[in-house]
């Protein structure tokens, strides 16, 4: 496709895209600008293992740059607490003890909430990255349990296929196989549910070939039973397809995300994609996110597969635009030599959908993600080379005189543009990549041309208007949004580029340039409708410094563009196959038991000064009386409410802060029962997540301790087989000190009993560490901390 579009004459590619931008456009068009809120490697040495905490503490930042929606990582277990793509337990959000930790690369389930709420407190909507293709790391922390001697050989995974999960009713006492093959929780899995199996024995073509560990299978027959686990329930057909689609809807409740991300989508089924969406859309009741909810699915192809797709999963769903991206790569790899009126041409064709009369932007333009990008960093985190072995295409260097250039094109052409966060944010040379406040501009600064350009495509409001390309040269491109911007695109280094264009402005229309960097001058729209636009070169030496565009639009336009704050509603359900008991865990979780009064923890959500929590209890015996209840961060019960069926209750707190929402049975002589309890509230939208307590502590299944402190390694680096490290706590618990290798496994652990204050260690392994990269965490106290061994 990208061939026949540089083969095109001038003319043809003009008539061709200005019959495309005769669709008219609602005024209520859906775009958005996407933060994608990580890289590859994502760390801060403040937020160990704690990534919610530092999204929700950028926010505020987040919101005043006019962003619309942040795409965070994957937020569920995984075996090694890495980036996220290696799923393990889809049911545990960072509140159970299994793997040897609680919390993901995230931080805990109430942290990840919490951040969710505080976004949405800004105006900013959530996009959830999903992996569905594959899971990963079968087996207890040690790996006891994992592997199926009678699976078949796929000559990958060595028969590491059993994948079962802690759960209020078994949580995760051993870890030896025994313990792990009994274990209870929800969507085990089985080596029939991966390829190959009976119900698909093939091997071969993208959907079925294991790439990143055990493949999913979501063919009908794809179904069976472990030859070695005792807790071996009974599987059905489409039992993975079934799991996957129950599991999304009750992920959408429990976060209250508001869009996903799908990861490397060609990997799987797109009459499974299109299911999934459906549901997550149409069908999980309350969190329906409607036919507009944002979706992007990652397919690494060109234009007519991206196309093909999207038709495929009934255009519920755009992609990244791999084929624009291309285009955008030739900027800066051409060093000035690429033909920029080319670009229009390797756009995928599928980028806007009427959906009711809405036109959503569904496709997403895009410069570097972490995918693309894959640096080499010092010790502090400044970029010294790159790891283009790993990178699914080659990454534009946000250093590059040319990133402003690509930047504008992807945010005028069509589509809900996608930020990177390295882009953005300058982290590759202030040598506090992994140490720096993200509320501190001086620490995280922005790049100032991708800030202004998002200012232009909200304020000016790029997507209300048709998209049309009105001048194509080697060297400059104009796009036209109708009525709303003209957008001048310059790849040369030095030249200024000046050409007169139509336009639909009315005749007499006087525009500036919001870029800044034609300074005060203005021009005014011909009584032709022809206007001069004039787009510095990329060297940097126009007004403001800007490099490589510019935008133009009528005079005295200023900051309009406001998301209002918004409520979250999130979903807990009690159930026995949920959760966890164990004391190292949240403690949520398990069904109301039979025969007692006593409390279950749904779990917990952090709530602005003076703003009304709604909340409900659905039993699912409506017959017997229960109680749903509110517990302030002192365990004082502050509201409840009492009943059979449906139970409603409101509260509103005079401070912020923590509120724990519980369950009980009122009455001993109830049986034992399942139950929802969902909560309606607004979090503050500024959050200090130090001072404002991180996840509390368990000290028995029912009663918790909110615990600050921190976790420093001296020296690090170093070449010792010992090390030192210093744990400073508030309270006094017992808790224990454990190392990991990159693969997950652990490799060392000494109990530590924490005292208020200073606690010094030296940990000496009994069997020296290899050199290498490891990590080392205090579980109880969700501290992580990376030491390196030379």
């Amino acid at each position: 496709m990208q061939q026949f579009w540089r083969a095109a004459s001038r003319w043809g590619l003009l008539l061709t895209l200005g019959l495309a931008s005769l669709v008219p456009r609602s005024a209520d068009a859906q775009s958005k600008v996407v933060l994608q809120g990580f890289w590859w490697d994502y760390w801060n040495s403040n937020y160990p293992n704690g990534w919610a905490n530092y999204l929700t503490e950028l926010a505020p930042r987040l919101k005043a740059m006019g962003v619309d929606a942040v795409w965070i990582p994957p937020s569920i277990k995984n075996g090694n607490q890495g980036n996220g793509y290696s799923p393990f337990d889809h049911y545990d959000l960072g509140d159970k003890y299994q793997k040897g930790f609680v919390g993901t690369r995230l931080g805990t389930k109430d942290e990840l909430l919490r951040m969710v709420a505080v976004l949405h407190a800004n105006g900013i909507e959530v996009v959830q990255d999903v992996v569905l293709n594959h899971a990963d790391g079968a087996g207890s922390s040690t790996g006891a349990g994992g592997q199926d001697p009678g699976a078949w050989e796929d000559y990958s995974t060595s028969k590491y296929k059993n994948f079962r999960y802690v759960s209020y009713n078994s949580p995760a006492t051993a870890e030896d196989a025994a313990n792990y093959l009994a274990r209870s929780g929800r969507w085990s899995k089985n080596w029939q549910n991966f390829n190959p199996n009976p119900g698909n024995n093939s091997t071969s073509g993208d959907w079925n070939a294991v790439y990143f560990g055990p493949d999913v299978s979501y063919y009908s027959g794809s179904y069976g039973t472990s030859s070695n686990a005792t807790y071996n329930p009974a599987q059905g057909a489409d039992y993975m397809r079934n799991g996957a689609r129950n599991w999304l809807v009750w992920y959408k409740k429990q976060v209250g995300f508001d869009g996903v991300r799908l990861d490397a989508v060609k990997h799987f089924p797109d009459f499974a994609t299109e299911d999934f969406l459906y549901n997550l859309q149409s069908n999980a009741g309350w969190a329906s996110g409607g036919a507009t909810m944002f979706a992007v699915g990652e397919w690494v192809g060109g234009g007519s597969q991206l196309d093909q797709w999207c038709t495929n999963v009934q255009n519920r769903s755009g992609t990244f635009d791999f084929g624009l991206r291309n285009g955008l790569y030739s900027i800066v790899s051409g060093g000035g030599n690429f033909d920029i009126g080319s670009l229009p041409g390797y756009q995928q064709g599928t980028r806007v959908v009427n959906i009711n009369g809405t036109y959503v932007h569904r496709t997403v333009p895009f410069v570097n993600n972490h995918d693309t990008f894959r640096p080499q960093t010092s010790s502090t985190g400044n970029y010294t080379g790159w790891n283009t072995g790993s990178e699914l295409a080659p990454h534009i260097d946000p250093f590059d005189p040319r990133l402003s250039a690509t930047y504008a094109a992807a945010l005028a052409m069509d589509g809900s543009p996608q930020i990177f966060f390295e882009d953005l944010f300058n982290v590759g040379s202030t040598g506090k990549r992994f140490s720096h406040r993200p509320t501190s501009t001086v620490d995280l600064p922005t790049r100032s041309d991708l800030e202004n350009l998002v200012w232009c495509h909200q304020n000016l409001h790029f997507k209300d208007g048709a998209y049309k390309v009105r001048w194509q040269a080697a060297d400059h491109l104009v796009i036209e949004r109708s009525t709303k911007a003209i957008i001048g695109i310059n790849d040369n280094f030095s030249t200024w580029q000046n050409s007169t264009v139509s336009c639909d402005f009315a005749p007499g229309t006087v525009l500036k340039d919001y870029s800044g960097a034609n300074g005060t001058a203005t021009v005014t729209v011909s009584g032709s409708q022809t206007v001069a636009i004039n787009t510095p070169p990329c060297n940097g030496t126009a007004a403001g410094g800007r490099r490589g565009y510019s935008v133009w639009a009528p005079v005295n336009i200023g900051t309009n563009y406001v998301r209002p704050a918004r409520t979250t509603t999130q979903e807990w359900e009690l159930a026995d196959d949920l959760g966890d008991r164990d004391s190292r865990s949240l403690g949520q979780g398990g069904q109301l038991p039979a025969s007692s009064t006593a409390w279950r923890t749904a779990g917990r959500i952090y709530v602005g000064a003076n703003k009304t929590i709604s909340y409900n209890l659905f039993p699912s015996d409506g017959t017997k009386s229960l109680v749903v209840a509110l517990f302030n961060a002192a365990g004082t019960q502050v509201s409840s409410a009492t009943g059979t069926g449906t139970l409603t209750g409101s509260y509103t707190p005079t401070a912020d802060g923590w509120i724990t929402l519980k369950a009980r049975q009122n009455s001993t002589t109830n049986p034992a029962q399942k139950a929802f309890v969902k909560a309606t509230y607004t979090a503050p939208a500024v959050v200090n997540t130090a001072t404002a307590g991180r996840t509390a502590l368990a000290t028995a299944p029912t009663q918790r301790l909110d615990v600050q402190a921190d976790l420093q390694l001296y020296p690090n680096p170093t070449a010792s087989d010992r090390f030192d490290l210093t744990v400073i706590s508030n309270a006094e618990l017992k808790a224990a000190v454990q190392v990991f290798d990159l693969t997950g496994r652990l490799v060392h652990q000494e109990p530590l009993a924490l005292y208020p204050g200073t606690n010094e260690l030296r940990l000496k392994p009994r069997t020296p560490l290899a050199a290498g990269v490891y990590q080392i965490t205090v579980p109880q106290l969700h501290l992580t901390r990376k030491l390196v061994l030379k």
